[in-house]
């Protein structure tokens, strides 16, 4: 009896070989392209995101831990006097580009979908600032809300006689300002997206829609918004994830000032890395941020899965 069990678990051993192998051999030029990309995610991606978790637990000299210390580090990173203000700042971020931000580059596709001549003109002019590289975008609005009589819009707001404006330097302006810069930089890919999906609706529908006495308005709402309200969503979500990690802007144009005003989540983990040497708060600050993303994706799920 035992032979038999040992020859039958042999031959199952045998046979699952085979379909492995069988399974490999059908699509095995579609893993030769899949296998790289798994690979970069794994070492780029995904490993960075498992070591920076453990780590958060621990006491860090540079990179290498010494000791576990549990939560101490998320314990002194929100017992920070710092992180209420950050997570503040963080959300004030993600309110900005939702008013500023998300309406812009849908707005601009609809008007784009309604051209009939230069499309192609300003399809490209409307996504030239995509082109500039990022820290060049962030000097030329650095300059542009420069304080005084030095700042291009303060020039020009002195040749109609409005008095010079404290820019980044007034707390209540800076994070609307750096959404802005924002905006100007990334809304081109995001018009162009919406403009495929709007040349995606079928030309039947505005016309019909016409005919029963619509117009542009009532286009929109009827036509285009239940067409177009998944690609709405998805890019939604997606710029409020981006944004709520926004790190390189306020560390270029304002350094988090002034007096805290602008400083995010992202840039806070930085001066605890670079600026202060605390890995290992930087590394808490890193998953709490990650957390808090991944709840946002869940939420998108779920609103997928009810639209």
């Amino acid at each position: 009896m035992s032979k038999t069990a040992q020859t039958l678990s042999g031959g199952e051993k045998r046979s699952i070989g085979k379909n492995v192998i069988s399974f490999l051999r059908q699509d095995f030029s579609a893993w030769l392209l899949i296998i790289p990309s798994i690979l970069l995610f794994f070492f780029v991606i995904w490993r960075p995101i498992f070591i920076g978790f453990i780590y958060s637990f621990f006491k860090l000299r540079g990179f290498s831990p010494v000791k576990f210390v549990g939560l101490k580090n998320y314990i002194d990173v929100m017992s920070d006097t710092n992180f209420i203000t950050v997570l503040l700042n963080s959300a004030k971020y993600v309110f900005w580009a939702v008013i500023i931000g998300f309406p812009m580059p849908f707005i601009i596709a609809l008007m784009l979908n309604e051209m009939v001549h230069f499309k192609g003109l300003f399809k490209i002019s409307v996504y030239l600032p995509v082109v500039v590289p990022a820290i060049a975008t962030y000097m030329i609005w650095y300059y542009l809300y420069l304080p005084g009589n030095s700042g291009v819009l303060n020039l020009i707001l002195s040749k109609i006689g409005i008095p010079a404006q404290e820019w980044l330097q007034d707390k209540n302006k800076v994070i609307p300002l750096l959404i802005i810069t924002s905006t100007w930089h990334g809304f081109g890919s995001q018009t162009l997206v919406y403009l495929a999906g709007l040349q995606g609706i079928n030309t039947e529908l505005y016309e019909a829609c016409k005919i029963d006495g619509g117009g542009f308005f009532t286009r929109i709402r009827v036509v285009v918004f239940p067409f177009m309200r998944g690609t709405l969503l998805l890019l939604l979500i997606r710029l409020m994830i981006q944004i709520f990690q926004i790190l390189e802007m306020p560390l270029v144009m304002t350094s988090g000032g002034p007096n805290g005003a602008s400083l995010s989540m992202g840039l806070q983990s930085y001066k605890y890395a670079f600026e202060y040497g605390q890995m290992d708060k930087s590394m808490a600050m890193g998953v709490i941020t990650f957390l808090i993303l991944i709840c946002l994706t869940f939420i998108y799920a779920k609103a997928e899965k009810n639209k």
